[in-house]
Protein backbone atom coordinates (compact mmCIF):
# COMPACT_ATOMS: atom_id res chain seq x y z
CA UNK A 1 0.00 0.00 0.00
CA UNK A 2 1.43 3.57 -0.95
CA UNK A 3 0.80 7.06 0.69
CA UNK A 4 -1.14 7.38 -3.07
CA UNK A 5 -3.10 4.07 -3.24
CA UNK A 6 -4.34 3.96 0.97
CA UNK A 7 -7.27 1.88 -0.61
CA UNK A 8 -4.99 -0.52 -2.49
CA UNK A 9 -6.55 -3.71 -1.75
CA UNK A 10 -9.89 -3.00 -0.34
CA UNK A 11 -13.45 -3.49 -1.47
CA UNK A 12 -16.01 -0.39 -1.27
CA UNK A 13 -19.72 -0.09 -2.19
CA UNK A 14 -21.25 2.75 -3.24
CA UNK A 15 -24.83 3.53 -3.47
CA UNK A 16 -26.28 5.52 -5.97
CA UNK A 17 -23.26 6.21 -8.06
CA UNK A 18 -24.27 6.21 -11.35
CA UNK A 19 -24.52 9.88 -11.57
CA UNK A 20 -23.86 13.12 -9.35
CA UNK A 21 -22.01 12.59 -6.16
CA UNK A 22 -22.33 8.61 -6.25
CA UNK A 23 -20.18 8.54 -9.17
CA UNK A 24 -17.47 11.07 -8.14
CA UNK A 25 -17.16 9.05 -4.63
CA UNK A 26 -16.87 6.04 -6.69
CA UNK A 27 -14.14 7.48 -8.90
CA UNK A 28 -12.48 8.82 -5.95
CA UNK A 29 -12.26 5.45 -3.95
CA UNK A 30 -11.54 3.79 -7.41
CA UNK A 31 -7.73 6.43 -7.61
CA UNK A 32 -7.06 5.29 -3.68
CA UNK A 33 -6.91 1.61 -4.78
CA UNK A 34 -10.01 -0.02 -3.70
CA UNK A 35 -12.10 -2.01 -5.30
CA UNK A 36 -15.33 -0.25 -5.90
CA UNK A 37 -18.79 -2.11 -6.22
CA UNK A 38 -21.03 0.52 -8.23
CA UNK A 39 -24.28 0.56 -7.65
CA UNK A 40 -27.34 2.40 -9.04
CA UNK A 41 -31.20 1.74 -9.58
CA UNK A 42 -30.77 3.36 -12.88
CA UNK A 43 -33.96 4.94 -13.13
CA UNK A 44 -34.20 8.25 -14.57
CA UNK A 45 -36.26 10.30 -12.73
CA UNK A 46 -35.26 12.30 -9.46
CA UNK A 47 -37.93 10.92 -7.92
CA UNK A 48 -37.28 7.34 -8.25
CA UNK A 49 -39.96 7.30 -11.92
CA UNK A 50 -38.67 5.36 -14.79
CA UNK A 51 -37.93 1.73 -15.68
CA UNK A 52 -34.54 0.71 -13.60
CA UNK A 53 -31.36 0.14 -16.19
CA UNK A 54 -27.92 -1.07 -15.50
CA UNK A 55 -26.47 1.44 -17.81
CA UNK A 56 -25.47 4.50 -15.56
CA UNK A 57 -23.57 1.68 -13.05
CA UNK A 58 -21.90 0.38 -16.25
CA UNK A 59 -21.01 3.88 -17.27
CA UNK A 60 -19.04 4.50 -14.23
CA UNK A 61 -17.93 1.30 -13.69
CA UNK A 62 -16.13 1.24 -17.14
CA UNK A 63 -14.59 4.83 -16.83
CA UNK A 64 -12.90 3.58 -13.73
CA UNK A 65 -11.45 0.71 -15.73
CA UNK A 66 -10.47 2.97 -18.23
CA UNK A 67 -8.55 5.04 -16.05
CA UNK A 68 -6.72 1.56 -14.89
CA UNK A 69 -8.85 0.80 -11.47
CA UNK A 70 -11.09 -1.89 -10.81
CA UNK A 71 -15.04 -1.70 -10.45
CA UNK A 72 -17.80 -4.13 -10.64
CA UNK A 73 -21.32 -2.63 -11.50
CA UNK A 74 -24.56 -3.72 -9.65
CA UNK A 75 -28.30 -2.99 -10.33
CA UNK A 76 -30.03 -2.52 -7.33
CA UNK A 77 -32.57 -1.50 -5.16
CA UNK A 78 -31.17 -0.54 -1.62
CA UNK A 79 -34.35 -0.65 0.13
CA UNK A 80 -35.09 -3.56 -0.90
CA UNK A 81 -33.52 -5.82 2.31
CA UNK A 82 -32.55 -9.19 0.37
CA UNK A 83 -31.36 -6.88 -2.54
CA UNK A 84 -29.05 -4.82 -0.03
CA UNK A 85 -27.87 -8.24 1.44
CA UNK A 86 -26.61 -9.36 -2.55
CA UNK A 87 -24.87 -6.27 -2.40
CA UNK A 88 -23.36 -6.82 0.66
CA UNK A 89 -22.19 -10.34 -0.18
CA UNK A 90 -21.50 -9.58 -3.83
CA UNK A 91 -18.37 -7.11 -2.29
CA UNK A 92 -17.50 -9.93 -0.15
CA UNK A 93 -17.53 -12.22 -2.99
CA UNK A 94 -15.22 -9.59 -5.15
CA UNK A 95 -12.52 -9.05 -2.69
CA UNK A 96 -13.04 -10.99 0.26
CA UNK A 97 -14.23 -8.79 2.41
CA UNK A 98 -16.15 -5.45 2.92
CA UNK A 99 -14.04 -2.43 3.81
CA UNK A 100 -15.83 0.52 3.45
CA UNK A 101 -19.24 1.18 2.60
CA UNK A 102 -20.78 4.64 1.23
CA UNK A 103 -24.52 5.22 0.99
CA UNK A 104 -25.62 8.18 -1.17
CA UNK A 105 -28.79 6.57 -3.07
CA UNK A 106 -31.81 8.55 -2.48
CA UNK A 107 -34.77 10.53 -4.46
CA UNK A 108 -36.75 13.33 -4.23
CA UNK A 109 -40.76 13.87 -3.76
CA UNK A 110 -40.70 17.73 -2.51
CA UNK A 111 -44.02 18.55 -1.04
CA UNK A 112 -45.29 21.03 1.67
CA UNK A 113 -46.18 18.99 4.48
CA UNK A 114 -50.11 20.12 4.18
CA UNK A 115 -49.59 18.30 0.48
CA UNK A 116 -47.62 15.89 0.73
CA UNK A 117 -49.25 12.42 -0.06
CA UNK A 118 -48.64 9.19 1.89
CA UNK A 119 -46.45 7.82 -1.01
CA UNK A 120 -44.69 10.60 -1.16
CA UNK A 121 -43.60 10.29 2.70
CA UNK A 122 -43.24 6.78 2.41
CA UNK A 123 -41.02 6.77 -0.39
CA UNK A 124 -38.61 9.05 0.62
CA UNK A 125 -38.27 7.42 3.91
CA UNK A 126 -37.94 4.09 1.98
CA UNK A 127 -34.99 5.10 -0.11
CA UNK A 128 -33.12 7.07 2.41
CA UNK A 129 -33.82 5.69 5.88
CA UNK A 130 -34.41 2.74 5.02
CA UNK A 131 -31.96 2.33 2.44
CA UNK A 132 -29.42 3.34 4.56
CA UNK A 133 -30.64 0.69 7.16
CA UNK A 134 -30.63 -2.22 5.07
CA UNK A 135 -27.11 -1.64 4.03
CA UNK A 136 -25.70 -0.43 7.49
CA UNK A 137 -26.86 -3.65 8.57
CA UNK A 138 -25.69 -6.24 6.48
CA UNK A 139 -22.05 -4.76 6.17
CA UNK A 140 -21.89 -4.55 10.30
CA UNK A 141 -22.92 -8.00 10.61
CA UNK A 142 -20.32 -9.36 8.09
CA UNK A 143 -17.66 -6.68 10.62
CA UNK A 144 -19.11 -8.37 13.52
CA UNK A 145 -18.24 -12.10 12.38
CA UNK A 146 -14.86 -10.93 10.97
CA UNK A 147 -13.88 -8.78 14.36
CA UNK A 148 -15.34 -12.53 16.34
CA UNK A 149 -13.39 -15.19 13.95
CA UNK A 150 -10.24 -13.67 14.33
CA UNK A 151 -10.13 -11.55 18.06
CA UNK A 152 -9.65 -8.29 16.73
CA UNK A 153 -10.37 -5.46 14.93
CA UNK A 154 -11.18 -5.41 11.51
CA UNK A 155 -11.15 -2.71 8.61
CA UNK A 156 -14.40 -0.83 8.46
CA UNK A 157 -15.50 2.24 7.36
CA UNK A 158 -18.70 4.12 6.63
CA UNK A 159 -19.85 7.06 5.23
CA UNK A 160 -23.21 8.42 4.84
CA UNK A 161 -25.11 10.95 3.16
CA UNK A 162 -27.18 13.28 5.26
CA UNK A 163 -27.96 16.87 4.59
CA UNK A 164 -28.24 20.82 5.89
CA UNK A 165 -32.11 20.16 5.60
CA UNK A 166 -31.99 18.46 8.52
CA UNK A 167 -30.20 21.42 10.63
CA UNK A 168 -31.98 24.35 8.65
CA UNK A 169 -35.52 22.95 8.20
CA UNK A 170 -36.67 22.57 5.03
CA UNK A 171 -40.38 23.86 4.34
CA UNK A 172 -40.97 21.84 1.08
CA UNK A 173 -39.10 18.56 1.78
CA UNK A 174 -40.42 17.19 5.14
CA UNK A 175 -40.19 13.98 4.04
CA UNK A 176 -36.50 14.94 2.98
CA UNK A 177 -35.87 16.88 5.85
CA UNK A 178 -36.93 14.18 8.47
CA UNK A 179 -35.17 10.64 6.59
CA UNK A 180 -31.65 13.18 6.32
CA UNK A 181 -31.93 13.88 10.37
CA UNK A 182 -32.90 9.87 11.04
CA UNK A 183 -29.45 9.32 8.84
CA UNK A 184 -27.99 11.49 11.49
CA UNK A 185 -28.96 9.46 14.77
CA UNK A 186 -28.42 6.34 12.98
CA UNK A 187 -24.96 7.15 12.32
CA UNK A 188 -24.24 8.11 15.68
CA UNK A 189 -25.97 5.01 16.85
CA UNK A 190 -23.91 2.66 14.67
CA UNK A 191 -21.10 4.21 15.25
CA UNK A 192 -21.12 3.25 19.21
CA UNK A 193 -22.32 0.11 18.42
CA UNK A 194 -19.83 -1.01 15.95
CA UNK A 195 -16.57 1.35 17.99
CA UNK A 196 -15.10 -2.03 19.71
CA UNK A 197 -15.15 -3.70 15.94
CA UNK A 198 -12.45 -1.27 14.60
CA UNK A 199 -15.59 0.35 12.71
CA UNK A 200 -16.29 4.09 12.08
CA UNK A 201 -19.26 5.92 11.22
CA UNK A 202 -19.77 9.42 10.00
CA UNK A 203 -21.95 11.32 7.89
CA UNK A 204 -21.22 13.90 5.59
CA UNK A 205 -23.88 17.08 4.57
CA UNK A 206 -22.70 18.48 1.07
CA UNK A 207 -23.88 20.92 -1.57
CA UNK A 208 -23.02 20.06 -4.93
CA UNK A 209 -24.71 20.20 -8.40
CA UNK A 210 -26.53 17.44 -9.67
CA UNK A 211 -29.07 16.15 -11.07
CA UNK A 212 -30.60 16.12 -7.35
CA UNK A 213 -30.35 20.13 -7.04
CA UNK A 214 -30.40 21.33 -10.56
CA UNK A 215 -33.75 23.45 -9.45
CA UNK A 216 -32.38 24.48 -6.14
CA UNK A 217 -29.18 26.17 -7.53
CA UNK A 218 -30.53 26.47 -10.80
CA UNK A 219 -30.56 30.95 -9.90
CA UNK A 220 -26.70 30.31 -9.19
CA UNK A 221 -26.20 30.09 -12.70
CA UNK A 222 -23.54 27.53 -14.29
CA UNK A 223 -20.24 28.86 -13.90
CA UNK A 224 -18.14 30.98 -16.68
CA UNK A 225 -16.44 28.12 -19.11
CA UNK A 226 -12.63 27.64 -18.06
CA UNK A 227 -13.77 28.66 -14.41
CA UNK A 228 -14.03 26.10 -11.32
CA UNK A 229 -17.23 25.10 -10.21
CA UNK A 230 -17.76 25.78 -6.16
CA UNK A 231 -20.55 23.36 -6.04
CA UNK A 232 -18.94 20.42 -8.40
CA UNK A 233 -19.53 16.95 -6.98
CA UNK A 234 -15.67 16.49 -6.93
CA UNK A 235 -15.13 19.07 -4.09
CA UNK A 236 -17.28 16.59 -1.75
CA UNK A 237 -15.33 13.77 -3.24
CA UNK A 238 -11.82 14.32 -1.53
CA UNK A 239 -13.21 13.98 2.06
CA UNK A 240 -15.23 10.85 1.34
CA UNK A 241 -12.11 9.44 0.74
CA UNK A 242 -10.04 10.68 3.91
CA UNK A 243 -12.93 9.22 5.84
CA UNK A 244 -12.72 5.84 3.95
CA UNK A 245 -8.80 6.02 4.50
CA UNK A 246 -6.46 4.42 7.42
CA UNK A 247 -5.91 8.28 8.01
CA UNK A 248 -9.12 8.84 9.47
CA UNK A 249 -9.31 5.53 11.99
CA UNK A 250 -9.81 8.23 15.12
CA UNK A 251 -12.43 9.62 13.18
CA UNK A 252 -15.91 8.50 14.51
CA UNK A 253 -19.46 9.66 14.57
CA UNK A 254 -19.28 12.57 13.34
CA UNK A 255 -20.78 15.17 10.79
CA UNK A 256 -19.40 16.99 8.11
CA UNK A 257 -20.75 20.12 5.91
CA UNK A 258 -18.52 19.88 2.82
CA UNK A 259 -18.78 21.98 -0.58
CA UNK A 260 -16.46 24.25 -2.78
CA UNK A 261 -13.57 24.17 -0.99
CA UNK A 262 -14.70 24.04 2.73
CA UNK A 263 -14.99 21.77 5.19
CA UNK A 264 -17.04 22.09 8.38
CA UNK A 265 -16.95 19.73 11.47
CA UNK A 266 -21.18 20.03 12.65
CA UNK A 267 -21.20 20.19 16.90
CA UNK A 268 -24.02 17.82 18.66
CA UNK A 269 -26.58 19.97 20.07
CA UNK A 270 -26.33 21.82 23.45
CA UNK A 271 -28.38 22.88 25.78
CA UNK A 272 -29.09 27.00 24.76
CA UNK A 273 -30.48 27.82 27.91
CA UNK A 274 -31.85 25.67 31.55
CA UNK A 275 -35.03 26.77 33.65
CA UNK A 276 -35.59 25.26 36.91
CA UNK A 277 -39.13 25.88 38.97
CA UNK A 278 -39.33 28.38 42.49
CA UNK A 279 -41.34 25.22 43.69
CA UNK A 280 -41.58 21.58 43.21
CA UNK A 281 -43.57 21.47 40.17
CA UNK A 282 -44.12 24.00 37.15
CA UNK A 283 -47.11 25.73 36.48
CA UNK A 284 -48.21 27.55 33.17
CA UNK A 285 -47.91 30.71 34.80
CA UNK A 286 -44.50 30.13 35.37
CA UNK A 287 -43.51 28.67 32.72
CA UNK A 288 -45.35 31.73 30.84
CA UNK A 289 -42.89 34.82 32.73
CA UNK A 290 -39.82 32.51 32.51
CA UNK A 291 -40.32 30.99 28.87
CA UNK A 292 -41.84 33.83 26.65
CA UNK A 293 -39.47 36.92 27.67
CA UNK A 294 -36.58 33.89 26.57
CA UNK A 295 -38.09 33.30 23.15
CA UNK A 296 -38.98 37.16 22.70
CA UNK A 297 -35.65 37.79 23.17
CA UNK A 298 -34.21 35.57 20.35
CA UNK A 299 -34.23 36.16 16.45
CA UNK A 300 -37.22 35.57 15.22
CA UNK A 301 -38.10 31.82 13.79
CA UNK A 302 -34.68 30.86 14.94
CA UNK A 303 -34.54 26.93 15.82
CA UNK A 304 -31.36 25.18 15.34
CA UNK A 305 -28.10 26.73 15.17
CA UNK A 306 -26.49 25.96 12.06
CA UNK A 307 -22.87 25.65 11.38
CA UNK A 308 -20.59 29.00 10.12
CA UNK A 309 -20.60 28.28 6.37
CA UNK A 310 -22.00 30.71 4.63
CA UNK A 311 -25.42 31.90 3.67
CA UNK A 312 -26.22 29.78 0.53
CA UNK A 313 -29.04 27.89 0.76
CA UNK A 314 -30.52 29.01 4.53
CA UNK A 315 -33.94 28.38 4.20
CA UNK A 316 -34.51 26.41 1.64
CA UNK A 317 -34.08 22.69 0.56
CA UNK A 318 -30.31 21.43 1.00
CA UNK A 319 -29.59 18.30 -1.09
Amino acid sequence: MSAQQPLAGRTAVVTGAGRGLGAAEALELAGLGAHVIVNDYGQPGRDGSGEASAAPAEEVAARIRAAGGRATAHLGDVADFEQARGLVQLAVDTGGALDVLVNNAGILRDRMVFSMSEDEWDSVIRVHLKGHFNLIRFAAAHWRDRAKATGRPVYGRIVNTSSEAFLLGSAGQPNYAAAKAGIVALTTSTAEALRKYGVTVNAICPRARTRMTEELFAGLGSPEPGAPDKLAPEHVSPLVGYLASPAAAGVSGQVFVVHGGMVAVVERPRIAARFDTAKDVFTADELDELLTPYFAARPPNETFAAPEVGELGRGTGLV
